[in-house]
């Protein structure tokens, strides 16, 4: 299996992650493409955009999945990603889905939740708009290898980048709740001694019990969010979380975990039913018919709780960054994001066939009020109860010279 593929579409570049390689040949062989290139963007200037107490160069970098390991997140470094996330970690070994893992879909505009319970045919052919499914049931190395793995990647990090450390807790067998939070504050654990100065907790997980996704059970994720925020202290955490289809929920849920996180990163995926041409099951294996499906068609609705999450902050003093995903494939849309009141953004399928991204996302001009144009004495503090957020004012990052720099 190779990328060759591709070849005909067009000015397309190849994946970093190669979607025609198993999991574990991607994990041992990766990244490709311009990841493997041995170039590096090097900013120039300070960096001046406050992102969760750290200052970074341009917010802007790739969620949870595709950087499966620290040879993937030092690739997205070196390409000028500021915000890299490496690939959600467990406390114990967890295998992945068997391949393929993500496959080309095919939607004709937006991708809503009634479209995807009908279903969305999916095959291996790549193209533009993109949109991609994915199937990899949360895969985990043993906390021996990716503690020092993440360390190594932190490290990597030059002045002005994070990298974000993410995480979740695994159900035993036996389905015990509070076994559960527990493991969940203990991958949070392991995740800051590995020196991440940032972590994201994995709320659209499954929880215990009848499978829903964790962050849809108010009560058993304020008892997880509470247990994480005690044992990570002043860290700052995030939580990752899909789009909430009631504006109730939505408040409930924000208002109730405010004292306890720092941002919020959404969204997800949209949840779909995934069949082949011939409208069979595209994944093998059992209870994989329902699957993420992110790309193009999703943008909509990634701004939509992009503009849900800003304007509940301010209308009820909250305090926590948004972190803006979905649909993020061209620099206007990260400039759509801003607009949104995005305070950082953040792409998967977009980046993985263009690595090049986050330098075309330097170079746009998000609209002035989101630049940080506005005077020192004008910053905005918002502060929560256990975190302070900042929305810097000073020169937009996107005016710092870039250059290529052989290693």
């Amino acid at each position: 299996m190779n990328q060759d593929y591709r070849a005909c579409r067009g000015s397309m570049q190849p994946s970093f992650y190669d979607p025609e390689k198993s999991y574990e040949e991607n994990f041992d062989e990766g990244p490709f493409g311009l990841f493997a290139d041995g170039k590096v963007i090097e900013h120039q200037g300070e960096p001046q955009t406050m992102f969760l107490g750290q200052k970074v160069f341009l917010p802007f970098g790739i969620p949870a999945g595709p950087l499966i390991n620290g040879n993937f997140v030092k690739g997205a470094l070196d390409k000028g990603f500021d915000l890299a996330v490496y690939k959600t970690v467990r406390t114990r070994q967890h295998p992945c889905a068997p391949w393929p893992n993500v496959l080309a879909v095919k939607v004709d505009g937006d991708l809503t939740p009634e479209l995807g319970d009908e279903g969305v045919i999916a095959d291996h052919s790549y193209s533009q708009p993109l949109a991609v499914a994915n199937s990899f049931h949360v895969p985990s190395s043993d906390p021996d290898f990716w503690q020092q793995d993440m360390a190594d990647s932190i490290n990597h990090a030059k002045l002005g980048q994070v990298v974000i450390g993410s995480f979740q807790g695994t159900v035993n067998a036996e389905g015990n709740i509070q076994a559960y939070i527990d493991d969940f504050a203990t991958a949070a654990k392991l995740v800051k001694e590995a020196g991440a100065k940032v972590l994201e907790a994995n709320l659209s997980c499954p929880g215990p019990g009848d499978g829903r996704l964790l962050c849809r059970d108010l009560e058993l994720t304020l008892r997880t969010a509470e247990k994480i925020k005690n044992e990570i202290g002043d860290t700052p955490l995030v939580v990752k979380i899909p789009r909430f289809e009631e504006q109730g929920a939505l408040v409930k849920f924000a208002t109730t975990l405010s004292p306890f996180i720092q941002g919020i990163s959404a969204i997800n995926t949209i949840q779909s039913k995934i069949i082949n041409p011939a409208g069979r099951p595209a994944w093998p294996g059992e209870g994989r018919m329902m699957s993420g499906i992110g790309g193009a068609p999703i943008k909509w609705a990634g701004l939509e709780m992009t503009k849900r999450l800003t304007e509940l902050r301010d209308e009820y003093g909250l305090g926590y960054t948004v972190i803006g995903v979905g649909g993020v494939i061209t620099a206007d849309d990260y400039c759509q994001y801003r607009s949104a009141g995005a305070d950082a953004v953040m792409s998967a399928t977009g980046a993985m066939w263009n690595s090049l991204l986050a330098q075309e996302c330097s170079k746009a001009r998000p609209p002035a009020a989101l630049r940080g144009d506005r005077p020192a004495h004008e910053m905005t503090l918002l502060t929560s109860q256990m975190g302070l957020r900042t929305r810097h004012q000073g020169p937009h990052p996107d005016d710092l010279t870039l250059r290529y720099m052989n290693v």
